[in-house]
């Protein structure tokens, strides 16, 4: 066989371009219905109030984000700028995804390593991940301070679905792969780095997927009960003075910040699968 023909590409077949333009027509379709979902929201969002339909007192209108935002970017005696409270929000929120994740797959690789422990602690766990964590607010306030008990409400809510959902991921890997490794003469530690910690990776995806979301709730209810920064602390604030013009655009903010943490994520996972 010449080389010229091993370096021939393969025709792809009238059945295959037929797929790939199904796949490709069904990927604009899910698309342009997201899009059209959006857009009808904000639309009934903005005619609603203005037709008098739904009190404009306690929506505003999309049309108003704007320039309240282009207002908001400036400092006054009074108030900090839309960036500060962003970003006390955000640095708060990665700091307790972050500690989420390092402390529960730690607490997860030890019941793992220690069974009788984790029959000792699992009814805890549960009935620590069931509790509303918004009943801790005002202990954290007490026992932590004002800007540290943001972060604690940010790790209380977000570690122990952690916790379960790592340590269920360790659970759920082959243990035809964990036998064979034993038969290898492999320890413990070499198990749960080489096999149980690369078998688990699609669940670590998942709990950083929840996380995201979990941290940020955290965030906002600490914010509302103790900050003067931070967006959880402009939504309180704007409803106490009913201008819901500032209310909106913090949430349409936290909406962003949301979808940037959710890309961020998806994309992470598209690298780490890749790699797989």
């Amino acid at each position: 066989m010449a080389n010229s023909d091993l370096t021939m590409p393969t025709a792809i077949s009238p059945q295959y371009r037929a797929w790939l333009r199904r796949e490709r027509r069904s990927r604009l379709t899910v698309r342009a219905t997201q899009l059209a979902i959006l857009l009808v929201c904000l639309i009934l969002w903005e005619v609603l109030p203005r037709l008098q339909i739904v009190n404009p007192l306690f929506t505003s209108y999309p049309s108003a984000i704007w320039p309240t935002f282009i207002d908001m970017l400036k400092t006054t005696p009074q108030q900090a700028s839309i960036q500060t409270h962003t970003l006390s929000t955000v640095f708060a929120t990665i700091a307790g995804f972050t500690a989420a994740m390092i402390i529960g797959a730690m607490i997860a690789a030890a019941l793992w390593w220690w069974n009788a422990l984790y029959k000792v602690l699992d009814p805890y766990l549960v009935v620590a991940n069931a509790m509303p964590k918004t009943a801790f607010v005002p202990i954290f306030y007490i026992w932590l301070g004002a800007t540290l008990s943001i972060y604690g409400m940010s790790l209380a809510i977000s570690l122990f679905i952690t916790v379960l959902m790592i340590y269920n991921g360790f659970q759920g890997v082959d243990p035809n792969k964990i036998k064979l490794a034993q038969s290898f003469g492999a320890t413990k530690a070499q198990i749960l780095r080489k096999v149980i910690l690369p078998g688990s990776v699609p669940t670590l995806i998942a709990a950083l997927k929840v996380n995201a979301g979990l941290s940020l709730v955290g965030v906002v209810v600490g914010e509302f009960q103790s900050a003067n920064l931070g967006l959880g602390y402009l939504i309180q604030y704007g409803s106490q003075i009913f201008k819901m013009n500032i209310v909106m655009t913090a949430v349409t903010i936290l909406a962003i910040v949301s979808s940037l943490m959710y890309l961020a994520i998806a994309a992470l996972e598209a690298a780490v699968m890749r790699r797989r």
